[in-house]
């Protein structure tokens, strides 16, 4: 008499798809950006941004009862950590999108944040690399200098553009390494509304000193706008909590090397942004230096 085999645990249909769906998502905000930029300058884009957001999140650890940080060290390491990630990330690449670069270079080197995070969190937080994930390191680097290569080579672009590239990566790397530091404990909910509440102060007082404020309240702005906050800012954001409580964080974190060809794929579809075989060849590269950084 045989015994009947025990069934297989399988996860939900929605927990399979979200990593995947999250990627997307994230994608698209440099679309965004690029699609809200010439209706605003960046830094008044990126103000109305935080506002909206931070007022949103705020409602909601409200209405949830969203534990709040447990004292004001706690909640000034949490506001340095946003404007780390959200000040000078975000603002690095919607100012580089106001320069011209296009979106999906842009997407390519900030999407080295992975490699980076990987190679300062030895002296750090003593992980060691190994030989593989030194080897992720050269390539996503080269591919890296190939994609950029290209844009000067042919004049698209500035390098001051390509240099507030490197500000955004240094911004979400530093955020990054900032945040798993001193911020483990922050609930995602309450601590992300103090993040953008800190870098929309911070940016009250750089937008008037340093642009018009001017806004044209186009469709396609307040689309672009109410898209970042509600989809990527809110959406994305409590996506992740969702799939950190599931325990599919790590599906995430091995995704991440899809954003630059996504952005690339829908930068092509809605601006017509075109990639050389010199970029087209440095994007693999990255997405194979960056998975061989991630994979376990």
């Amino acid at each position: 008499m045989s015994t009947p085999s025990t069934p297989r645990m399988t996860a939900p249909h929605w927990q399979q798809a979200a990593p995947a769906l999250f990627v997307l998502l994230w994608s698209t905000g440099f679309i965004g950006g690029k699609l809200g930029l010439p209706h605003a300058e960046p830094l008044t884009f990126l103000l109305w941004r935080m506002a909206l957001v931070a007022v949103a999140l705020t409602i909601v650890s409200a209405w949830v009862k969203a534990p709040w940080p447990g004292s004001w060290r706690a909640a000034a390491h949490i506001a340095v950590a946003g404007l780390l990630v959200h000040g000078l990330y975000l603002g690095g690449v919607f100012a580089a999108l106001d320069q011209g670069v296009p979106a999906g270079p842009v997407a390519v080197i900030v999407g080295m944040q992975p490699l980076l995070t990987a190679l300062a969190a030895g002296p750090l937080f003593g992980e060691r690399l190994t030989r593989r994930q030194w080897l992720g390191l050269v390539l996503g680097l080269g591919g890296v200098v190939a994609v950029v290569w290209e844009k000067l080579a042919l004049g698209i672009g500035t390098p001051l553009g390509l240099a507030l590239c490197g500000v955004a990566l240094m911004g979400i790397t530093g955020g990054t390494l900032y945040q798993k530091r001193y911020c483990a404990e922050m609930d995602l909910r309450t601590g992300t509304a103090i993040q953008y509440g800190a870098t929309g102060a911070v940016l009250a007082i750089l937008a008037p000193m340093l642009e018009t404020m001017h806004v044209r309240w186009t469709g396609a702005f307040i689309f672009a706008l109410l898209w970042l906050c509600l989809v990527l800012s809110v959406g994305a954001v409590f996506l992740l909590f969702a799939l950190i409580r599931q325990g599919a964080a790590s599906k995430v974190a091995s995704l991440f090397y899809l954003v630059p060809p996504v952005t690339a794929v829908m930068a092509w579809a809605l601006f017509g942004e075109r990639l050389g075989p010199l970029a087209l060849a440095g994007m693999a590269l990255t997405a194979g230096g960056v998975a061989l950084v991630l994979r376990r």
